[in-house]
């Protein structure tokens, strides 16, 4: 899998993983429907099968996705909540991609 498949991949898992979060947070914090739970659970499902798409062992590719996971997540906090990162957040997004890379793209002696 190449660099642009696995962090468009863990894009993604990020994504299913924050819907499927924010949704509960949604119904009990601001009194969104139940109805929308079915769809919360869906998306962490989603979240999980799409971890399972990374040809990397289980370990791997957790560790990994955590720095792409703060990506998003800040992305989120911007996009969603409107509150934009600070100068720390973003030093802290690059030191977690930094990991991340080197988690996932270091050469392996396997």
């Amino acid at each position: 899998m190449g660099v642009l498949q696995t962090v468009g991949l863990f894009v993604l898992t990020a994504l299913a993983e924050i819907i499927g979060c924010y949704i509960p947070y949604l119904w009990l914090r601001h009194g969104l429907s139940a109805w929308w739970l079915p769809l919360g659970a869906a998306s962490l499902v989603l979240f999980a099968w799409l971890l399972t798409l990374h040809p990397s062992a289980a370990g791997r590719v957790y560790a990994a996705y955590g720095g792409v996971y703060i990506t998003v997540a800040l992305g989120w906090l911007w996009a969603v909540d409107g509150i934009r990162p600070t100068p720390w957040d973003v030093l802290g997004v690059a030191v977690s991609l930094a990991g991340m890379a080197i988690i996932m793209f270091a050469p392996r002696a396997v």
